[in-house]
């Protein structure tokens, strides 16, 4: 279809990702997915395999690799959407968190090189793309980035709050191009990464009273790079279910 759209979608492979792949995949988008790992061979995905990325994102020069690729399976056409859902949050052996003290500067660098300058390496790359398209970008931030966290260690804490704060950077410099930019800050979602933990410490402090769903998260993603949020820019969406008041 001439008049198809496309989105590119970084860290699609499980959780939010693999919700917004089926979310814009039925609204009748392209989806052009970026992870880590080659497309799985049992995935249902018709179009999946070529339109799969095989991309490091902790590595500047495969990112530059990656987005050659990325403009080659475009060939000419335009974005409409860029989601920068990949992140990393390591841990310590025994999947405790790592605070100030206790994470090396060599984690330092690789988080904030895949949470904070691989989304600005994208969609600085594609800004051509992204233009062509009156496109939309989509940075998903986190409830960690506005406080400290029972789980999340302090690099992953830190580079959403980076994070937070580039959009509204982006969104001043992206909107004068006609680009959106905007985020969302999910709070526990229930994904195969949710601390078993979290029932018991963080449940209590949520509002509505539960955890929220991949499919929440993605509708929301949704919204942003729809017509409906046409005049939004530099927001940050917290859906947490009211865990952040």
């Amino acid at each position: 279809m001439d008049d198809q759209k496309t989105l590119v979608l970084t860290g699609a492979s499980r959780g939010i990702g693999h919700a917004t792949v089926k979310r814009f995949s039925r609204e009748g988008w392209r989806v052009i997915t970026c992870s880590r790992k080659g497309f799985p061979a049992n995935c249902p995905w018709e179009a999946g395999p070529e339109d799969h990325l095989q991309i490091d994102l902790s590595s500047p020069q495969d990112v530059e690799r990656g987005v050659a690729d990325l403009k080659s399976r475009l060939n000419g056409a335009p974005l409409h959407a860029l989601v920068n859902n990949a992140g990393i949050s390591p841990k310590t052996s025994d999947g405790l968190r790592l605070d100030t003290v206790s994470a090396d500067l060599d984690l330092w660098q690789q988080v904030y090189q895949v949470n904070v300058f691989a989304p600005l390496m994208l969609a600085k790359s594609m800004l051509d793309c992204l233009q062509a398209g009156s496109g939309a970008v989509v940075n998903v931030t986190s409830i960690a980035g506005s406080r400290v966290h029972e789980f999340a260690g302090s690099a992953y804490a830190t580079s959403k709050s980076a994070l937070s704060a580039l959009t509204r950077e982006m969104a001043s410099d992206f909107g004068k191009l006609g680009i959106r930019v905007n985020a969302i800050a999910p709070g526990e979602i229930k994904t195969d990464i949710l601390s078993s933990d979290s029932e018991a410490t963080i449940l209590p402090q949520i509002p509505l009273g539960r955890f929220g769903n991949a499919d929440e998260v993605a509708d929301t993603i949704f919204f942003l790079c729809s017509d409906q949020a046409k005049y939004l820019n530099g927001s940050e969406i917290h859906v947490n279910g009211g865990q952040h008041v």
